[in-house]
Formats: structure tokens, C-alpha cells, sequence
């Protein structure tokens, strides 16, 4: 199995990236026994759109196109569901043994989701009803892929 952070927008330096790259390394790792294969980012160009309806359907398209056959796509969206750390590894634990090859996370623009990336989506999930900074909503999805792998593992890191 393969993961994929695909972000609109592009992460800057500093202190924000290297937690995010800290958890994302720490992800590949454990993964690696649990038959993670590769986890990896795919940062795409915001859209110049001028309207924000141009700008969602633009980077959706792009977003979508970056789909690999048959993955799975779990989109970030604040009218998502609410999962417990427990039900998010596994729901990924139970793709993983039906044999799907690839897992993508999708995280949108300043302008949210278009219509066609949200219908696609297999699963569209909430860090609750809060508005986050995008380069915080990475790093929360990145350590919650992470705590996935180890409840997956039995690692103590998950403690309930």
C-alpha cells in the first residue's frame, strides 16, 4: 500500500515543515512492516482563477487527475466526518486487506473543495468544526497517519 499527501499549495520552510517531514518520515518507517510501501507529497500550484468557483473546479481537476487507478481517496473537508484515531486506522487497515494499492489525502485550497473531488472522494474527514491553517491541517494528517501505523503495529505510541 502507498500514501499520498496531495496538497494544493506549496509548504514553506521552517518549523511547520519539519514537523510535518519529521511525521511523514516517522509514517515510512513504521509502515514499512505493516506493507506501506512508499509515503509520499505531492504539492500542486494553487489555481490563478479569479472567481472561487474557477479556482476549486481548476485545482479539483488537477487534484483528481493525480489519481492513481483504484486508489482511494480520502479528502480533507470541514463538513467531513469526525473520526476517533482508532476508527481512522481501521478504516485504513481494512483497505489495506482488501489489496487496494494506493491511498491519497487530499487537501484542498484556501477555497475548500470542488464538486467533482468531493463526489470522488471514498471518505471526506474533519479535524473538527474549527478552520485550520493548511500547513496545520498537514502536519495533524501526517501524525494521524502515523498513530493509524502504530495502532496497526501495537506500538504503546496510542494510549486509550
Amino acid at each position: 500500500m502507498r500514501f499520498v499527501f496531495a496538497c494544493i499549495g506549496r509548504m514553506k520552510s521552517g518549523a511547520d515543515k519539519e514537523l510535518f517531514d519529521r511525521y511523514v518520515d516517522r509514517a515510512r518507517k513504521c509502515g514499512r512492516s505493516l506493507g506501506v510501501t512508499a509515503v509520499t507529497v505531492n504539492e500542486l500550484s494553487e489555481s490563478r482563477a479569479q472567481r472561487a468557483s474557477e479556482r476549486k473546479a481548476e485545482e479539483a481537476y488537477a487534484l483528481i487527475a493525480g489519481l492513481p487507478t483504484g486508489a482511494r481517496l480520502i479528502v480533507l473537508d470541514e463538513h467531513g466526518k469526525s473520526m476517533s484515531s482508532m476508527a481512522f486506522s481501521s478504516k485504513l487497515d481494512a483497505w489495506k486487506n482488501d489489496s487496494i494499492q494506493d491511498v491519497v489525502f487530499a487537501i484542498g485550497g484556501a477555497d475548500g473543495h470542488g464538486e467533482e473531488l468531493l463526489a470522488r472522494a471514498d471518505l471526506r474527514i474533519a479535524f473538527g468544526a474549527m478552520t485550520w491553517p493548511h500547513q496545520i491541517v498537514r502536519i495533524l494528517l501526517a501524525e494521524q497517519v502515523y498513530r493509524a501505523l502504530t495502532i496497526q503495529s501495537g506500538h504503546p505510541y496510542h494510549r486509550e
